[in-house]
């Protein structure tokens, strides 16, 4: 999604906050201190403003009474609502990659998906941020090759509003090999253009149930 202002400090601003999201380094219900965004980025409060006002036009921030802004952290019925929606886009880009999977497409799913393996291996139960970076480069891949840019920009957006839960299911006992298997069996599907296998393997694998995601919730509360 392009990003609606004329001032080129905007656009930056915005990535560099996205770019903290997707690392961890703001978690939901982080303020977001205009002062500090400031003074790190040598700009002026208008920009950051503005920054913030557009993030929190996409569901990414939210206005706190008294508080500011900070990062949207949801109950667990906007959770639930949210991650709803978000397996069947992941699931559609699924079933998109297995029809318009290219060469290129195949290589590059295969590069993430051995790389999953691998960490799993190596490191099943510890290391959790890192092979959730390795996890989103799987999707990524999938939602690329799918060849919809509306729906890739589409599944960043609502990803990241996700991401700190996804990355939180990893410490969770088993969790890692168990993705891995998962991916290795959602390429399969998509490399044999079975699309409506894909779909429905990759929208289970994305989906929480409601303990889980209470479990999250509670541990990122």
């Amino acid at each position: 999604m392009s990003i609606p202002f004329a001032g080129p400090q905007i656009p930056t601003l915005v990535q560099h906050i996205l770019d903290r999201i997707d690392l961890g380094q703001l978690n939901p219900g982080d303020l977001l201190d205009e002062a500090e965004l400031s003074a790190t980025y040598g700009v002026s409060r208008t920009p950051v403003r503005e920054a913030i006002l557009y993030l929190e036009a996409l569901g990414l921030v939210r206005r706190l009474p008294r508080k500011g802004a900070a990062i949207f952290r949801p109950t667990l019925e906007e959770f639930l609502a949210i991650i709803e929606v978000h397996a069947k886009l992941e699931g559609q880009a699924a079933g998109l990659a297995a029809r318009r999977l290219s060469r290129q497409g195949a290589e590059d799913l295969e590069a993430a998906v051995r790389a999953c393996e691998a960490q799993a291996a190596a490191n099943p139960t510890g290391d959790p941020d890192g092979y959730y970076q390795l996890n989103l480069r799987f999707h990524a891949c999938v939602a690329t090759a799918s060849g919809n840019g509306v729906l890739l920009e589409s599944l960043k957006t609502n990803a990241r509003r996700l991401l700190a839960y996804y990355r939180a299911r990893y410490r969770f006992q088993g969790a890692i090999p168990k993705s891995a298997a998962e991916h290795r069996a959602i390429a399969r599907l998509i490399t044999d253009r079975d699309s409506a296998g894909a779909e429905a393997m990759m929208q289970a694998h994305v989906q929480f149930d409601q303990v889980t995601a209470m479990d999250l919730l509670a541990a990122l509360s």
